[in-house]
Formats: C-alpha cells, sequence, structure tokens
C-alpha cells in the first residue's frame, strides 16, 4: 500500500506513524499559524490538531481533533488557510479535511482507496483501508420527526441482527438532510453485532474511480473481489454514475451478486430512482425493488428538536429558547446548514465570552438567514388565512365590516407586516385599497389579541409554520 501513509491500521484500532516528510511540513505550517492566528488562537484550536491519514492519489491529508464540534470550528475558521499552506509546503498534500480522532475501541468502516496491484494469490481477499465510523453519526444522534421516520425505522431494520426482509434499501433526499448520517449509523450498528463481517462504504464517485483505475491497472479481479466480499455495502450519491456505461454494468454486476449472496445494500440519492436520468434501467429496477424511502426537508418541530439536542450537550455559554425559536425560523434549507448556524454562535461565544441573545444570533447569522428566506407573498398569507378561517379568499379584499370576515382579514395583515418585505401602504392596497392607517390597526389589534387570548395566538402560529414550511 506504498500510495498511502499515515494511514490508520487495518481493523486494530491503531495509527501508525506519519510520513517523516509530512511531520516536517506540519512542524513549519504549525509555526507559521501561530504567527499568523496569534498564540491565544493557535493553542485553544490549533495546538491539539494532529497528523491522520493520507492518501497519495488524491493528495488528501486528514488532520485529527478532538471533537466534531472542534472538526467543524477547525474547517470553517482555519480550513482555507490550512489549504494553502499545505499546498505551498511541498508535501504532496492538495486537500486537507479536519476530522474527529479515532475512537481506539470502536467499530471500523472500510473504504476502498488506491492500492498496489494484488498477487493473484491476492485476489479473493478484500483488500481494504480501515476508515473510522464518525461517531456521532449513530442512530442514537439522528434525531427522528415525520419527514424521516420511515428512513430511519427502515436503516435500523438494514443494521439489525435478524436478515432484513428487503434489499436493497434506497434512501433519497436533498443535500444535507442525514442521508450520509444513516449510512454511518447503519455501518456502526451492523458491525457492533457483526464485527468479522466486512463492511464496504464509498461514494459512487469514489466507485467510479476506483473501477477506471482498476481496469488501467488490469487489476478488475481484485477490485472485483474487494466489493463481493462485503456483506453490508454502501454506496453514497448513486446519482453520479449517470451516464457511465462501464461503470454502470459493473455496478449492477456487483448488486446482483450481493444480493444474490444475501448481502445488504444501502444507497443513497438525491431523489427516487424512477427521476434519475441516465442509469440503467435495469439497475434502476434492482434500486426499486428492495424499500424506497426518503427524507423530506425537516419542519420546524424537527429543527427544534435537533436544536435541543444540540443545546443538551453545547455547554456554556447558555443558548436561551428564543435563540433556539429563531435558528428553527430562519434556517430551513437543511439540516446541516443548521446544525453549522448553531455551532457558529457558540463557537463565537465561547472564544469571545459574550453571551448568546436574540440581537447576537441575529447579527451574527445574517447573511445565513437572507440566504434561507423564502419569499413569502402576500397572496399566499391571503390565501392561508382564508382557508384556515373557512371564509372565500375574495373576502380578504371585500368592504364587508362582521367579526367573522373582519378578524381573519386583520390577521392577514398582521402576518404580512411580520413576514413580508411590503410596506404598510402596499399591504392597504392589496386589502381592497385600503388607508396605511388600517393596516396599523389590523396590526397592534392582533397583538393584543395574541397576548390575552391564546386561541388567537395559537391560530398565528400554526399559520406561521404553515407558510415558512
Amino acid at each position: 500500500m506504498k500510495d498511502v501513509v499515515g494511514v490508520v491500521g487495518w481493523q486494530d484500532g491503531q495509527i501508525s506513524q506519519a510520513d517523516a516528510g509530512l511531520e516536517s511540513a506540519w512542524t513549519s505550517i504549525r509555526a507559521g499559524m501561530r504567527r499568523d492566528v496569534g498564540a491565544r488562537m493557535f493553542d485553544q484550536w490549533l495546538k491539539p490538531v494532529r497528523l491522520g491519514d493520507y492518501c497519495a492519489e488524491s493528495q488528501t491529508l486528514d488532520l485529527l481533533v478532538a471533537s466534531d464540534f472542534s472538526a467543524n470550528f477547525v474547517s470553517g475558521q482555519f480550513g482555507d488557510r490550512l489549504r494553502m499552506a499545505w499546498r505551498s509546503a511541498g508535501a504532496g498534500v492538495r486537500e486537507v479535511r479536519l476530522r474527529r480522532a479515532p475512537d481506539a475501541t470502536g467499530p471500523r468502516l472500510l473504504e476502498i482507496v488506491h492500492a498496489e496491484p494484488a498477487t493473484p494469490a491476492e485476489d479473493a481477499a478484500p483488500v481494504a483501508i480501515a476508515s473510522n465510523f464518525l461517531p456521532r453519526h449513530g442512530f442514537a444522534d439522528f434525531i427522528v420527526g415525520d419527514t424521516n421516520r420511515l428512513a430511519s425505522s427502515a436503516a435500523q431494520a438494514m443494521a439489525g441482527e435478524a436478515t432484513p426482509r428487503f434489499s436493497p434499501l434506497f434512501i433519497h433526499g436533498g443535500t444535507g438532510q442525514g442521508k450520509t448520517h444513516l449510512l454511518h449509523a447503519i455501518a456502526r450498528a451492523f458491525s457492533a453485532h457483526s464485527p468479522a463481517a466486512p463492511v464496504l462504504y464509498m461514494s459512487a464517485e469514489r466507485f467510479m474511480m476506483e473501477f477506471v483505475n482498476a481496469m488501467r491497472a488490469n487489476e478488475t479481479m481484485a477490485f472485483k473481489g474487494r466489493l463481493r466480499a462485503a456483506r453490508l455495502l454502501l454506496i453514497d450519491d448513486i446519482q453520479f454514475i449517470a451516464g457511465k456505461g462501464s461503470t454502470q454494468e459493473e455496478f449492477l454486476h456487483t448488486i446482483n451478486d450481493l444480493i444474490d449472496s444475501g448481502a445488504r445494500i444501502v444507497v443513497t440519492a438525491d431523489r427516487p430512482p424512477q427521476m434519475l436520468e441516465s442509469i440503467d434501467p435495469r439497475i434502476l429496477s434492482r434500486l426499486a425493488g428492495g424499500l424506497v424511502a426518503d427524507i423530506q426537508p425537516a419542519g420546524l418541530d424537527l429543527r427544534l428538536a435537533i436544536l435541543e439536542s444540540k443545546r443538551a450537550v453545547a455547554g456554556d455559554p447558555p443558548v436561551p429558547d428564543a435563540v433556539i425559536d429563531f435558528l428553527a425560523r430562519a434556517i430551513r434549507s437543511n439540516v446541516r446548514e443548521l446544525e453549522g448556524a448553531f455551532n457558529k454562535l457558540v463557537a463565537y461565544g465561547q472564544l469571545t465570552g459574550r453571551s448568546i441573545d436574540l440581537d447576537f444570533a441575529q447579527g451574527m447569522l445574517a447573511d445565513a438567514v437572507r440566504a434561507n428566506a423564502r419569499r413569502i407573498t402576500v397572496d399566499e398569507i391571503q390565501k392561508a388565512c382564508a382557508a384556515h378561517f373557512k371564509i372565500d379568499p375574495s373576502e380578504m379584499r371585500s368592504k364587508r365590516r362582521a367579526r367573522a370576515v373582519a378578524r381573519p382579514r386583520q390577521v392577514a395583515m398582521y402576518l404580512a407586516k411580520k413576514m413580508t418585505p411590503r410596506s404598510l401602504p402596499e399591504i392597504g392596497r392589496i386589502f381592497g385599497g385600503r388607508d396605511h392607517s388600517t393596516v396599523i390597526h389590523a396590526v397592534r389589534t392582533i397583538e393584543a389579541l395574541r397576548e390575552s387570548n391564546p386561541d388567537m395566538d395559537a391560530d398565528v402560529r400554526a399559520l406561521q409554520r404553515l407558510l415558512e414550511g
């Protein structure tokens, strides 16, 4: 395995020494980083970083830290600077990845990296390098809600001791919704009860690259042997093999052989099988023949639950309820961005000693909030309020003043003021040509009613959740 230096040990949980050239470069880079960022910042965040795996083929080096929180922070604050320093050091490193240091007693995840051509006697052996399961990606850390319940339950069944009733499991959903988390959770749980069973994890892109390299090196038999030895195969982002004819053919043979042998297969993608373009129909048929489970964007309740779970282990400074509510409502694009926003607030609070309050959170996350903002229209608000209060949408613009019509109209004006950038005169014109003073009166009326009438407050909250998606 001369293409890999400083790698994690095969299956024994031990870490070998990194290549001397990398050690020398790292010593120089550390000295430069200390000068650039200052002793205090360096000692707190960069001094504990140590060398991990290095793959010469991709020229990627892993830098290990003590926790997932530290990995996220160091990557966000110093990742570009570290990458540039390593590229300038002449040590053969083009990319760096910040990762939590391996748990020496934990299970391992097998991930193929480029190997030297195997001898014929080795062809049948699963030649792979051990790579860590991500400790934070377990089932206990996966917060379940209505939008991901099926995928979570199916993943646990796939990882269980009993033979699952379905295979393959196909999980689809948007970026950052938890697909990769479930893959690692499956691998960890499966290895806990079957530690001797080979587990193989790779992205579809890695599968494609490894297959092409195997063909060029005339070692396709060794490549096939590695794949078919797996008792659990996990492939991430299968959409990336679209249009790759020979790769698809090999993938089809692999999953057919593994299914016939009783192995378990889990595949993820960003869309359901029937919507994957330029992929062999035979592959799609195989993937759809097991269980297809989707992960929808997290709703407000799930986002709140995710933040509560992070707050429970974040430590000081405390994050108040108002900030949790703000984050859950403002960061809606995906779970990964939501967790990143929370980590940013806590890290900044820890570094500066500042308490975290709503004004601080809104200022720190202004760019993220703008990026996540969905432009809610007054027309959407009118329709939602009319449906909620069971009146005709035309009543939002009518002149009728009966309470059954006027109160829903006032709620809609209130929400239009709170949830859209429209000015008071603009809102008044949309509501049947009313004066801006009418809108002001409506906003004040609903604000007062929310404080004195729990039913009104519940109605407004329900409408806000509906409109925020």
